[in-house]
Order: C-alpha cells, then structure tokens, then sequence
C-alpha cells in the first residue's frame, strides 16, 4: 500500500480488521468463508525453539564528530556529532546477534545499564524468549533502559533470524507476502536558517531530494522563530512558493510540534490558519502536530483532524509500547503510527503495527537516526501488512552507510531489505575505532544565537 489518502484507506479498512480480528482474539473466529490465516498470538507463536543460549553481552557507544560543528540546526540548536549504541549478544552456539537502541537513551549510559542490569539477567536465557524477557519501558528521551532494552531485543531477534536460517521480515510475516521493496521518504528540513536565507535553502533542499528520485519530502520549521522574527504571517506565503516550486504531485510532510510550543501560537490559530494551508497546499501528512502525552492532546488530535479532511495525521514515535498507543489508534487521532525498533524493539514493534492494522492505520515506523536501527526498522517494516513508507534521515551521517561491511542502498527512493538470515548484514572490522565515542549530548546552542 503505498499512495492513499486517509478517506480511501479508511473506506477499505475493513477488509484488514476481519482477517485481523481472529488474529488478536478481538472479534470472532474466522468461518469458512471468511480469509483463512494461520493464528499467532506473538511474532513467534508456533515457531520452533531452539537449544540456544546466550554467554554474553556487549554495549558500545560510537560517534561521528563533524569537524564543522553543523551537521544540522533547529530551533535554538544545532548537532555537532551523531551517535550510536551498538549492542552484541553473544550465544554458546556461536551466533552473534547485532542491534541498535535509540542514541536518544544517551549510548554511554545506555552501555553502563546493559553492563550493570541487563547482562545479569539475560546470561543463560534463550533468546527464543525474547518477547517477554526484553521488554523495557518508560519514557523515551533520555531514558537509557528503555533504548537499551531495545538494542537487546532487536540482538536477540537477529539470533533467532540467524538460528532458523530466515531473515527476520519473514518470521515478522505471519499472514501477508513481506513487502522489501520499500518505499521511503526523504526526511531533513533541518538545513534552513531563518536568519539567513532560509526560504531558499528549504526549496533547494527539497528540489534536490526530488533530482534524487524521492517523491516524499518532511522538513520541520527551522531555526528559532522568535530569534529571527518568523511569524506564522511570514511562514504560510514560505509554504506556497515550496509547493509552487516542487510541483503539485511531489508530497510534502511537515512536522510542527515545535510550531505548537511558540507561546504567541494558539490551538486555534493551528486549527483554523495553519491546517486550512496545509489542505490548500495539499500536504500529505501532518506530524506531531501537538504533544501526545498530556490529558486532553487525543480530543485535539481530532480536531484537528476536523480541519484536514485530505491530509493524514501521524504521530507516536515517542511511544514505548501498545498501551500508550492504543487511545489514539482506536479513536482514529493518528491515520499513520510510527513506532520506532530503537525504542520498542521487534517485539513490541510488532504487537502496535499490528493494532494499528486491525484499526485500519498506516505504519511509517520513525528512523531518524543511523544504520543500527534503520535495519531493524526496515525488517519490521518489511514484515507487516500495513507498511506505507519508512522514514531515512538524509542528514550527513556515516553511521547510516559506514557501520556494515555491506551497506543498504538506497535509490530512486526504495531501499530494498537484505534477504539474508538474521538482519542481513554484518559490523565493520574494528569499528570502535573508526567511530570512537565523544562524550557529551550531540547538541549545542547555535553560536550565531549566542553571539547576539
């Protein structure tokens, strides 16, 4: 499924609960007449176990430093390196699982939680038992438990991969063909500085990401506003010439929670001056429109939604589990979810895609960040019945492209999943010491700011 809009995808949504319903218990078994599927009631119900078991496990934090400082800029910020958290669970078979949790969680931290509490724990287990040992939990940003919890669950499941001799879209695939074709848009809009010429350089960098063969482009609203008296007067005439430039058929996807934090922008400018543009302009998705997380954001996710009857809303890559998404599914407050392995593992990743299937959601899991956890992103993407698109940070970042001895590709706007067993790839010799761990949050306040 891949060009819809929220009205048509919703009118045949009922197809995909039916066939769903029996799955999740959540309706009556399927008759005779009805779509015939084998029941699992987790990813690896019915699939055999092996003796396995695991003897170790190592955390390690890698970096990239820009020697400019300026890998990309937002609000009052910019990004002076980019990390990761690579996580290697080691087996008595000699199979080495690899996975990668969110370098949100911080990979120092996140290292020091594996070696301190996760370690102890999983020495022995069977990673045939990853469901229920590695699920972690709380809050996302910042939280080294939760990221590191997920780089253990996406190890274990690149063993489990690698033991049944399948790469693991395929064991992800429990009632539909796997789609690894897969098509993806094209996310950055951080290059823009309103204190410069930042209209021209978000067309530019649209324009050039069109020549590459996307036809999906998300930006977010750039530098400070209040530091270079943007306005949302200003910002909407920006919006028109970005569509007057790109054309009427390339896809344009904002993200706006920071539009939402500005004090002098109300809820009601959003509803009535800000979605009624993004309609006129034929946008195709609205991200993270408001926070999700406080009383009373579901009720104004739908009014939103009020106010966009082409445009889809999308939203939850800050949400860890099937709990915390299941209000905004079941109430339709998000048409696409987007849940990210680098947060949630496989597992848990699984269990909300396949929610959101039942409710007739479109899954663009979040995978903002580098090659660790855009593998494990793409195979669970691949593996599931309502895949739209995946999301690839075109920010420079050469632990995307650099951290396997085989790199994904990326073209003409696909990435194609490696059809190996396990995840497909492998680590790059040494590679500690090519992306040695700089110490310190990735963000700094812009100079340009701070000098003024």
């Amino acid at each position: 499924m891949n060009e819809t809009s929220r009205r048509v995808f919703l009118g045949t949504a009922a197809a995909g609960a039916l066939s769903l319903g029996n799955f999740t218990g959540c309706s009556k078994p399927a008759t005779d007449t009805q779509v015939k599927m084998k029941t699992r009631l987790y990813p690896l119900d019915g699939i055999e176990r092996e003796n396995i078991k695991i003897t170790d496990i190592k955390a390690t934090a890698l970096s990239y430093k820009d020697p400019k400082e300026n890998l990309w800029r937002s609000g009052r910020m910019v990004v002076w390196k980019t990390d990761a958290s690579l996580c290697q669970v080691f087996t008595d078979q000699g199979i080495v699982g690899i996975g990668g949790g969110s370098p949100y969680g911080n990979p120092e931290r996140m290292k020091e939680y594996t070696e301190e509490i996760i370690k102890p724990l999983m020495i022995g287990k069977n990673p045939f038992d990853v469901d229920f040992l590695t699920i972690g939990g709380g809050s996302p940003y910042g939280n080294p438990a939760c990221s590191a919890w997920a780089g253990v669950n996406t190890a274990c499941w690149d063993i489990i991969g690698k033991a049944k001799n399948m790469p693991v879209y395929k064991l992800l695939a429990t009632d539909n063909e796997p789609q690894t074709h897969i098509l993806l848009y094209a996310s950055a809009g951080d290059e823009h500085a309103w204190y410069e010429d930042g209209q021209q350089q978000l067309i530019d960098e649209a324009l050039r990401y069109k020549e590459m063969g996307f036809n999906a482009f998300k930006f977010r609203p750039g530098t400070d506003w209040e530091f270079s008296n943007m306005t949302l007067k200003k910002y909407i005439p920006i919006m028109r010439k970005l569509r007057e430039a790109v054309g009427p058929d390339f896809k344009l996807i904002h993200e706006a929670t920071r539009i939402a934090a500005r004090p002098d922008i109300t809820f009601d400018q959003i509803v009535n001056e800000f979605c009624p543009v993004l309609e006129e302009l034929h946008f195709y998705w609205y991200e993270e429109p408001i926070s999700s997380s406080r009383e009373g954001d579901v009720e104004r996710h739908l009014q939103i939604k009020e106010a966009l009857p082409t445009v889809m809303v999308s939203g939850g890559e800050s949400k860890v589990d099937r709990f915390e998404f299941k209000e905004y599914i079941d109430s339709g407050a998000f048409d696409i979810i987007q849940p990210d392995t680098g947060f949630t593992g496989i597992s848990e990743g699984w269990h909300i895609a396949r929610m959101g299937h039942l409710r007739g959601r479109l899954l663009c899991p979040h995978n903002w960040h580098g090659g660790l956890t855009t593998i494990s992103n793409a195979h669970l993407a691949a593996g599931l019945p309502n895949l739209h698109r995946l999301e690839t940070n075109m920010t420079f970042n050469p632990l995307k492209e650099e951290v396997f001895k085989e790199p994904y590709v990326v073209k003409n706007g696909y990435m194609d999943v490696p059809d190996k067993p396990g995840f497909g790839v492998e680590i790059i010799d040494d590679i500690e010491k090519k992306f040695p761990w700089a110490p310190g949050t990735y963000s700094k306040p812009n100079p340009v700011m701070s000098n003024r």
